[in-house]
Order: C-alpha cells, then sequence, then structure tokens
C-alpha cells in the first residue's frame, strides 16, 4: 500500500490552495464592490454576496449556538476560535468539517433551527470570513461557558465575552516562565500574556483534555483569587 503521510500531505495542500483561491476571489468581489460605489465601505448585503454561503452558514451556526445570541462580540469571539481551528494542524482543514466534529460544539449544531438571532450571527460571519477577528481572543482554539473552572495546570485565559471564556492550552516549558492568567485576571482588566512570541521554536505541548468535551465532568464554580505575579505585567500591551 502506498505510504499515507505524502497523500495527507498532498490533500492537506489542495485543500489550504482552494480555501486560498475563495478567499482571494472573494476578497476581488468585495474590492470590485467598493470601487463600483465610490471606494465606501461595502453594504451588509455586499459581504454577504462576496463571501461562501455554505461555509457562512456553518460559521455562524458555530457563534448562533455556542454564545448570547444579541451578543455581537460574543459570536466575533467564538468565530475567532473557529477560524483558529481551521488554520491549525490539529483540526480539520475546512469551517463545516471544524463545526461538524463530534464532541467539540454544541448538541445539534448543524441541523438545529435558527431562530431569533440569526440575522446578527449570518452578518457577523460574514465580516469573520472577510478576516475580521475579535482581539483579545489572539490564537485561542478553545473555550467554555464562563464562570466554570476546570483543575487542568495549562489553561491560559485571554478573554470573556457572549458567556464563554476563551483560553490557550500552554505546555510546561512555557508555564514555567510566565504565570497563566485566570478568569479572575481577565474579569479585572489584568493583562493576558500573549504566548506567541515564546511558543516560536519551543516545545508547547498540549495537555489535558478539552474542557469543551467534558460533558461527563461536572465543573465547579470559578474560585481561582488574582494572581499578584500579574502585577509586574500591568500596563504592558495584551
Amino acid at each position: 500500500m502506498p505510504d499515507s503521510e505524502p497523500i495527507g500531505f498532498a490533500m492537506k495542500t489542495i485543500s489550504l490552495l482552494s480555501k486560498a483561491a475563495r478567499a482571494a476571489t472573494s476578497l476581488g468581489a468585495a474590492l470590485l464592490m467598493s470601487a463600483c460605489v465610490g471606494g465606501q465601505k461595502p453594504s451588509v448585503e455586499d459581504v454577504l454576496a462576496s463571501v461562501d454561503l455554505e461555509e457562512q452558514t456553518c460559521l455562524a451556526r458555530a457563534m448562533y449556538f455556542e454564545s448570547n445570541r444579541s451578543s455581537e462580540e460574543g459570536m466575533l469571539a467564538v468565530g475567532t476560535v473557529v477560524m483558529n481551528r481551521v488554520e491549525s494542524e490539529s483540526f480539520p482543514n475546512d469551517i463545516c468539517g471544524v463545526v461538524s466534529q463530534p464532541g467539540q460544539f454544541a448538541s445539534g449544531v448543524m441541523t438545529r433551527e435558527m431562530n431569533a438571532g440569526r440575522e446578527l450571527a449570518m452578518n457577523t460571519a460574514a465580516r469573520v470570513l472577510r478576516g475580521e477577528r475579535h482581539e483579545n481572543v489572539r490564537t485561542a482554539r478553545f473555550f467554555h461557558t464562563a464562570g466554570y473552572s476546570f483543575s487542568y495546570p495549562n489553561m491560559h485565559y485571554v478573554a470573556i465575552a457572549g458567556g464563554n471564556s476563551f483560553y490557550e492550552k500552554i505546555g510546561r516549558k512555557l508555564r514555567s516562565q510566565v504565570p497563566l492568567a485566570t478568569q479572575a485576571d481577565v474579569r479585572a482588566g489584568r493583562p493576558s500574556f500573549d504566548f506567541a512570541a515564546l511558543k516560536d521554536g519551543a516545545d508547547n505541548e498540549v495537555e489535558g483534555v478539552d474542557a469543551m468535551a467534558l460533558g461527563q465532568t461536572k465543573p465547579k464554580a470559578d474560585t481561582n483569587p488574582f494572581m499578584a505575579l500579574f502585577g509586574s505585567l500591568r500596563g504592558s500591551e495584551k
């Protein structure tokens, strides 16, 4: 039998090229529409016309069922997580594949009907597909209901929005250098350290189990105290 790794790599490459082509087409359409109206910002209708409807719907479903349906910020944060997963080698290569992955998002996320709040979800999904992201979520690929806490030592919180707490998983080597932020730190406005620079060339192993998939584990109320060591990071940029 042929080696599966070259085949898998080729399929991944083809998928990424396909996504890049679709993105370029969407961007070109948006720029053309913008030029047609004298360089003004395109309308919602123009934005919706420039994105892939299937991807937009899958993304909107994740945002709708995983966030407060009246919270634009919360939906944008969930959408950012979905796109971060698409870009990661650890998750499927496309939006619908990420959203439909078993045990990762709300039950029935791909089949339940979207009602009140659907338009906001679809419009926000279009913006995410055009490249907009939640600034504080950064590269985080995980979240859970805000106020719950878990015993894993690798959870670094970066944002709270739309009823969810968003976090990165940080390996032993990196978290030994800088203390991880708790939900309490984020609520208090303490700067959440950006590990992106430290991750380059580091063995940032993923530990524990994704809290989103802990359906059998009963979470407890967040009781983490403020971290005194974060005092030295006050005033630094996120």
